[in-house]
């Protein structure tokens, strides 16, 4: 049975780059863009990010990255953070991608230094020590889609981690196309776990989420997270001079060399 969240706690302070112009709305009186709770009861263990900036469809502007850098680097240090769903709270879209209206308005050198927080956020989606499951109620677009390919799991209702997921080809036919896919055609070509058909609430996703981080909680923490380790690791260290040695030396029938690198 599903439960009534409790309340989502309020988050931090929003980042401003270097030389960054002034928001449309001060910081002092926005509405937070990203939101945490934990969940209590019978899915303690289980928190739940929930992405909320609904006149830019959750599109990733300054604000936006901010707060969910600093929800992560917080959330590294919890233990009790067992599982970490990502949901929106906008619906009909998990993440609109890049917030083009805001990077107009930036120069070429804030344009950089935001790509380079926007890379940071990725890679600390994908190296949390925790599972991580997306809740893709809705479109994701560019960076939006990035962001949840730097998840663990994914339940649909960039592009840089599309080729590890799709195979380098199919990636590439996708990006060049610009094609879309609904959620039906993203689970046949396995870019998710699970397709869900939509409720009239729009958030049949994320219930399918909630069950599978329930799947996930009862089994011995530190067993999960070391396997999510081993995983991530051994997928990074398939090329290897040692890897292609061995290979190598199959197909020549000879004994391997190998180096150690």
């Amino acid at each position: 049975m599903l439960r009534a969240l409790p309340r989502a706690l309020r988050l931090w302070r929003p980042w401003r780059s270097p030389g960054a112009r002034d928001c449309a709305s001060s910081a002092t009186t926005r509405t937070p863009e990203i939101l945490v709770q934990a969940l209590t009861g019978p899915d303690q263990g289980i928190t739940e990010i929930l992405m909320n900036r609904p006149h830019a469809r959750n599109a990733l502007g300054n604000v936006f990255v901010s707060e969910l850098l600093e929800a992560m680097a917080q959330l590294r240090e919890n233990q009790q953070v067992r599982v970490l769903i990502f949901r929106s709270g906008v619906k009909g879209v998990f993440c609109a991608g890049a917030d083009l209206k805001e990077r107009e308005q930036m120069t070429a050198e804030e344009v950089g230094f935001f790509v380079q927080r926007l890379r940071g956020l990725m890679s600390e989606i994908a190296a949390f020590p925790a599972p991580t499951i997306a809740a893709m109620d809705g479109f994701a677009l560019g960076g939006g889609l990035e962001l949840a390919l730097a998840c663990d799991l994914r339940i649909a209702g960039g592009t840089q981690r599309l080729p590890r997921c799709l195979g380098v080809a199919l990636a590439k036919e996708l990006i060049f196309t610009g094609r879309r896919l609904d959620g039906m055609q993203a689970h046949q070509l396995g870019l998710v776990n699970h397709a869900v058909a939509q409720n009239e609430e729009g958030n049949a996703a994320y219930h399918r989420a909630l069950a599978l981080a329930q799947e996930i909680l009862p089994q011995a923490p530190i067993a999960v997270r070391l396997g999510k380790v081993a995983i991530d690791r051994g997928m990074e260290n398939i090329p290897t001079q040692d890897r292609l040695e061995g290979m190598a030396a199959f197909r020549e029938k000879r004994p391997p060399k190998f180096v150690g690198k």
